[in-house]
């Protein structure tokens, strides 16, 4: 059995615990963490929805397509949250680039599933609205954190 809580604490700490097969665990970090994101939490809610439609791809594609949109899918929320633990700014958006091309990726290889008639356009609408709206949320987290950026100054003439 896993149980988990949070407790918020002062100066804007979270106390987690976690109760794993007759252990607990305590651990203390920052409120805001990357899975107080809801672009992370949307990409998260991508990768279940694309290991259903894998489920769906042929047996021949199991290690080959299949296998490549759960990795690319897996990428998004991951270069997002760790873009967010490296805690700079520039990091963090270098690792946001990188999850939007995962995403790119991704959306790639479900019309491709489409092309080769492994799926209907149907099976993965729901998966396609995710990655758009992931999309604009990436880019809006991108266009925010850039303009947080130090600006290089203009030379003088």
């Amino acid at each position: 059995m896993i149980l988990c809580g949070n407790i918020i604490l002062q100066h804007n700490w979270r106390l987690r615990i976690i109760y794993l097969e007759g252990v607990i665990i305590i651990s203390r970090k920052p409120e805001k963490s990357f899975e107080d994101l809801i672009v992370w939490q949307k990409a998260m809610d991508l990768v279940v929805e694309v290991y259903q439609i894998a489920k769906l791809l042929p047996n021949e594609e199991v290690y080959a397509l299949a296998n490549q949109i759960k990795r690319a899918a897996v990428s998004i929320p991951s270069n997002i949250a760790e873009g967010h633990e490296r805690n700079t700014t520039k990091d963090f958006i270098k690792y946001l680039y990188i999850a939007r091309g995962s995403k790119g990726e991704l959306e790639t290889q479900l019309l491709l599933c489409v092309r080769l008639q492994y799926l209907a356009v149907t099976q993965i609408e729901s998966a396609q609205r995710l990655l758009i709206e992931i999309g604009k949320m990436l880019n809006s987290l991108i266009q925010s954190l850039s303009a947080k950026l130090p600006q290089p100054s203009s030379p003088v003439l």
